[in-house]
């Protein structure tokens, strides 16, 4: 639809409009599902590249989630935690040298074209193992994808790969794109980057700088009956503390990924018809980290990093910055994975006394002016939480004698900082913790990642023991052995500091009542949406 336009008076277009609860599905519920209307929601950021299958990352899969499908989403009550998408089975060899995958039949991309297990092969072999920031490292020894036939495609490892690992990584990094789009020219360069080319059950539609993005319905979706929706418009609130406020004026229908402050959640959760959600983030842990650039002299020190980590109070920040809606972080992996977790770790107690012995203990002396030197601080832009910690923990840093000066960019100019140019010496990042260490926090911290891979080890840290135990966990399969490869790893990550874990929490959503089918599977602000629908 060109000539789109979107303002207060138009996302006011009656009573359909509005957003529903999604506590029903748990209640066991059940309604007939009312096509059409459009659900009008809040983003935070605008991601240059829509592409999942290359930039696996939350702000990312928000939009392109309904556009671009994986083979597999998390589920509560499938089989392994899983729900099929484009395949329909997946198995592995014992040997952990293939895994198997079964394609749904009848689907087409939204161009028409009939997706098939060579788009399945296209895009492991060319964009998850070579270019994806997770993919690389989770698919690196993938040698080839056989596809005897259209609904088949045969994944075969050069090295015994973990099934449990190539499971676990179906939600986040199976994007498939397809390759008769792609094929030609150069991947990253691709206009379907930006205006993606999917199976879901919704279409790319249009997109206005700072204003919106908007989604229509693929109504040759291979759903049976889905989607329900007729449109899912994006629009770009950048500003945080304007999100309760389009909520109660509705203006908009749901602001989820906590786009509402922490502060307003207790008055809003009082307002009549908007309901305060806290399910549907299960399988995003976020994680709270200090990112450091081991290039910067002081950084390389291990003085200096334990140093710093005593400065934190890692208590006052969960309840402060979270206001109790997160827990203290003793390392890379969340407390609320009851697998890899492990408590044994070395600790860093909030102790500034402790903190300025170490920095004169590491030859750092503070000058007349009381600081012993100065770093540049970044704080990634995506939350008001990760903000408020840069804030906070300039103030830390100051406590013991480091002079931090904060330098704050959008979204797009903070990436190209910390992971392309290393243009920083601490960064406050997000990253999220998937399920398996070998998804997405072992890349935190392995050497040899190319630059401008995002939410990535671009600190320039490290460390040969380090990178041998991660190779011999991604190599491991037996589950008990691996698993205990991945608490010793966490132990040496506590040991040596390459970054700082602070603290871990999940998201909240503030819908309007109108809404059903919310929050009904562990990674729902970044499923498909294909069964959401507005009640009348």
């Amino acid at each position: 639809m060109s000539g789109f336009t979107i303002s207060r008076r138009t996302m006011l277009t009656g009573s359909a409009m509005l957003l529903a609860s999604t506590a029903m599905p748990a209640l066991g519920w059940t309604q007939t599902p009312k096509k059409g209307g459009r659900l009008v929601l809040a983003a935070d950021s605008e991601p240059r590249n829509l592409n999942p299958a290359i930039v696996a990352s939350n702000g990312v899969f928000f939009i392109s989630s309904k556009i671009v499908e994986t083979l597999a989403e998390a589920s509560f009550d499938g089989k392994d935690g899983l729900a099929p998408r484009l395949a329909v089975s997946w198995e592995g060899a014992a040997d952990g040298l293939s895994a198997t995958f079964k394609l749904r039949e009848g689907v087409k991309w939204h161009d028409g074209k009939p997706f098939t297990s060579a788009d399945v092969a296209f895009s492991a072999l060319q964009i998850w193992k070579p270019l994806q920031n997770l993919g690389r490292t989770v698919f690196k020894d993938l040698s080839t994808v056989d596809t005897p036939d259209d609904l088949t495609a045969v994944f075969k490892f050069a090295k015994p790969t973990p099934f449990q690992l190539i499971r676990n990584a179906l939600p986040a990094l199976s994007s498939v794109v397809p390759k008769h789009i792609y094929e030609v020219g150069k991947i990253e360069d691709n206009p379907a980057n930006n205006a993606p080319i999917g199976t879901g059950p919704f279409k790319f539609g249009e997109y206005k700088a700072g204003q919106y993005y908007r989604l229509t319905k693929n109504a040759d979706y291979w759903g049976k009956d889905e989607p329900y929706l007729d449109e899912i418009i994006y629009q770009v609130l950048p500003d945080r503390t304007s999100a309760a406020a389009a909520l109660e004026a509705e203006e908009i229908q749901l602001a989820a990924f906590s786009a509402v402050p922490l502060a307003d959640l207790d008055r809003i959760s009082k307002v009549p018809g908007l309901k305060v959600i806290t399910k549907g983030y299960e399988g995003l842990t976020y994680q709270l980290v200090v990112e450091i650039n081991h290039r910067r002299k002081e950084l390389a020190d291990l003085k200096v990093r334990q140093a710093i980590a005593h400065a934190i109070d890692k208590d006052f920040v969960v309840k402060t910055v979270f206001l109790g809606y997160a827990a203290t972080a003793t390392g890379p992996v969340p407390k609320n994975d009851p697998q890899f977790y492990t408590a044994d770790v070395p600790i860093y107690a909030f102790d500034v006394a402790k903190a300025n012995a170490l920095l004169d203990e590491a030859g750092y002396k503070k000058g007349a002016d009381g600081n012993r030197f100065s770093l540049r601080l970044l704080p990634a832009p995506y939350f008001n939480e990760t903000k408020q910690f840069g804030d906070y923990l300039r103030q830390a840093l100051a406590a013991i004698g480091i002079d931090a000066q904060l330098v704050n960019n959008d979204s797009a100019a903070h990436i190209k900082a910390v992971y392309t140019d290393h243009a920083f010496d601490l960064a406050v990042g997000p990253p999220v913790f998937r399920g398996d260490p070998a998804i997405s926090t072992t890349i935190l911290v392995q050497s040899g990642i190319p630059d401008g891979v995002p939410f990535s080890n671009q600190g320039g840290y490290k460390n040969d023991a380090l990178d041998a135990l991660i190779t011999k966990a991604s190599e491991t399969l037996d589950t008990t052995a691996r698993t205990d490869l991945y608490k010793e790893f966490q132990k040496q990550v506590a040991a040596d500091l390459p970054l700082i874990n602070v603290a871990e929490w999940s998201f909240i959503s503030v819908a309007s009542d109108k809404v059903s089918n919310i929050a009904n599977n562990p990674r729902w602000a970044v499923s498909n949406w294909a069964d959401t629908y507005l009640e009348s």
